[in-house]
């Protein structure tokens, strides 16, 4: 039961967008292009995000005191890195996002669209997620009971032992947390993808493209926050449901948002049928000189 809920959440974070794209597409009668170029975003993205996370960010975070090691974190640290780490994921998502609607989709510019393009970037997302999520069940189960010093060097052992010992640890039932978390997070990309739209229809467009970095800095902050503080005091899978709760919070916040930027459909006029026009007789022949005489009225008698 273990292995299967592991496993099941992982199928789950892989079939929930598929699922999602298969239905808009078909109620909207519209292809999976826009879902394939929010797809390769995500991944554009990432090709600036990471290594700026990791040659740029990391350093400051380390300055600020915050990273792994025994103890709480300071809060004033772990709030400021909270912050950085969210300005970073908005600042590249969100220009990703910005200069993809800009220079490779010009016009995708409806609400549908852009729906269609932030599920794509979600559910790309969504889908590498759960791909690592198997990967990593499956290289759990392969060392599970196996003596790993005749399998990990010397210098990685305590760290590999570690990370087995707190993947088994955490309760089969809290693995369906992470597919509960993508759901969440596919609304919050499709409702970013469309806050990032705004910025191409209407006036003074880069208050909407601001609007979208900060609203997903708030989101990634809170979460972060919300985990790493809680999970101190409380325990990690204390700190997972508590992160996981904070993005749902804001998941649901970002359908209102999403469902108020949706444009009024047109009403439909019912026209009552009119009655049909009224049977005429058939018109007399005319009639011939000739016969003008038997119409005559004559007397008897």
């Amino acid at each position: 039961m273990d292995i299967a809920l592991r496993g099941l959440s992982a199928l789950l974070m892989i079939a929930l967008p598929l699922a999602v794209g298969v239905y808009l597409t078909r109620r909207w009668q519209k292809g999976w292009g826009l879902v394939f170029v929010g797809a390769a975003t995500f991944v554009i993205s990432q090709v600036g995000h990471l290594p700026f996370n990791g040659a740029v960010l990391n350093p400051v975070l380390a300055r600020l005191g915050f990273g792994p090691g025994p103890g709480p974190q300071p809060v004033w640290a772990l709030a400021a890195a909270a912050l950085l780490l969210g300005l970073s994921a908005g600042v590249f998502e969100e220009g990703a996002r910005f200069l993809v609607y800009r220079f490779w989709i010009r016009r995708a510019r409806t609400y549908r669209e852009g729906v269609l393009f932030g599920m794509g970037h979600g559910g790309a997302e969504a889908i590498a997620v759960g791909v690592l999520a198997i990967l990593q069940l499956a290289q759990a189960y392969a060392l599970r009971g196996q003596d790993l010093s005749a399998i990990v060097p010397a210098d990685q052992l305590a760290v590999a032992q570690a990370q087995l010992e707190a993947y088994w640890a955490v309760p089969a039932p809290a693995a369906l947390l992470s597919a509960v978390e993508r759901a969440s997070a596919l609304a919050i990309q499709i409702t970013l993808a469309v806050l990032v739209l705004q910025a191409f229809t209407r006036r003074r467009g880069w208050l909407w493209f601001l609007a979208a970095i900060l609203w997903h800095t708030a989101i990634d902050a809170a979460a972060v926050f919300t985990g790493v503080q809680w999970g101190t005091y409380q325990g990690s899978v204390a700190g997972a449901v508590a992160s996981e709760i904070m993005v749902a919070v804001f998941a649901l916040v970002s359908l209102w948002i999403l469902l108020r930027l949706r444009p009024a459909e047109p009403a439909v006029e019912i026209i009552s049928p009119s009655p049909p026009p009224p049977v005429r007789p058939p018109a007399s022949p005319p009639l011939r000189p000739e016969r003008i005489d038997d119409t005559r009225y004559t007397a008897s008698g």
